[in-house]
């Protein structure tokens, strides 16, 4: 396994918590609405339906959370990997536990909702209670600060691959350079032996020429003295 193995790993996780951030956000309109009361402010004749469809979606999103949590583990058990990909994993593991612990908060409050109305209901009260407008306005602010976060978290994780990748082109441009200066060094390593045997070239070509002036003096001497006598 390697980092083409990370990559299709993190994307398949970043594509399961844009998932689950949805499926939680439907969670938490379920678990705050589904025993609520209707406009004419008597109890939901069929609440059931709203438990039916809180199960189904509680029972989907913990197979979901599963399935992250199987992911993080096997992008835990790549070898090789450096400070920036653990940041990373430790990130996912962080956005999964805010996860559970965000649909753990909205079990907790759809059953002490349930038990509060099971009350009331069971007092004659249940008829006079409404949603509060300050609860709704409450939820919305809940609901914008959950898409804030993965919003933050999203552009925390692009900003991160955005250095990974600038920290790839670093390496690569330095093994560039170190076989640059590597070829630089072969080359001023040559060049005291090509100036050495241009050296030794010169020494001969001079030798040699002191050679021959010395033939030619000695060759004109002689004949000057063969045709004086």
């Amino acid at each position: 396994m390697g980092m083409s193995d990370w990559d299709a790993l993190r994307k398949q996780a970043r594509h399961l918590e844009n998932d689950i951030d949805l499926k939680l956000i439907a969670f938490n309109k379920v678990g705050t609405g589904s025993s609520s009361l209707n406009s004419g402010g008597a109890a939901d004749t069929s609440p059931l339906l709203g438990d039916h469809v809180f199960e189904s979606l509680s029972l989907e999103i913990e197979q979901m959370l599963d399935q992250l949590s199987n992911i993080n583990e096997r992008m835990a058990e790549i070898p090789g990997t450096g400070a920036a990909v653990m940041h990373v994993l430790q990130r996912h593991r962080e956005i999964l536990h805010g996860y559970r612990q965000e649909y753990l908060k909205i079990q907790a409050n759809h059953t002490t909702r349930m038990e509060r109305e099971e009350l009331l209901r069971g007092s004659g009260l249940g008829g006079t209670t409404s949603p509060s407008t300050s609860g709704l306005s409450r939820r919305d602010m809940y609901l914008k600060e959950n898409t804030h976060l993965h919003n933050s978290s999203s552009m925390v994780n692009d900003q991160i691959s955005i250095a990974m990748e600038t920290k790839e082109h670093l390496t690569s441009q330095r093994q560039h350079m170190k076989r640059f200066q590597t070829r630089m060094h072969d080359i001023s390593h040559r060049f005291p032996l090509i100036s050495s045997l241009i050296q030794r070239i010169n020494i001969r070509k001079r030798r040699e020429s002191l050679i021959l002036g010395g033939v030619i003096g000695v060759c004109t001497i002689l004949l000057l003295l063969y045709a004086f006598h």
